[in-house]
């Protein structure tokens, strides 16, 4: 497990984001790629980060989970960049999704959020 992996997430948790990203995609808008997202991070924009876990070197997310905490943006991790650049309608790998408006899955988005929330505590 990377080092910046601070809590495990469970395969329908992952599957459940990354839908939430093509749904975002799709209806919604969101930032793609480390650097989009951690400006949208910083600007309080992101409701939702989704990070890949097979990024190398480490240090390229390391400071992710911890600026989401420091604004208070929910995150959670997937295991592939491949796949989670392919849920954001990219042709390339990414590290990391921002999604900035989820569309009409809000509902959806607070639900997978209070889980997430549920782990962290249990980690």
């Amino acid at each position: 497990m990377p080092m910046y992996v601070r809590f495990q997430v469970s395969k329908e948790l992952q599957d459940l984001a990354y839908e939430m990203v093509e749904k975002a995609r799709d209806a919604g808008k969101v930032a793609k790629g480390t650097n989009e997202t951690t400006k949208h991070v910083e600007r309080g924009q992101a409701k939702l980060v989704v990070i890949a876990e097979d990024v190398t070197p480490e240090e390229i997310l390391a400071h992710m989970p911890l600026l989401c905490e420091e604004k208070n943006v929910p995150y959670t991790y997937v295991p592939s960049k491949q796949e989670l650049g392919s849920a954001a309608g990219l042709k390339v790998p990414t590290g990391a999704v921002a999604i900035l408006n989820p569309g009409k899955d809000k509902d959806t988005i607070d639900a997978l959020v209070k889980k997430i929330d549920a782990l962290k505590k249990q980690g």
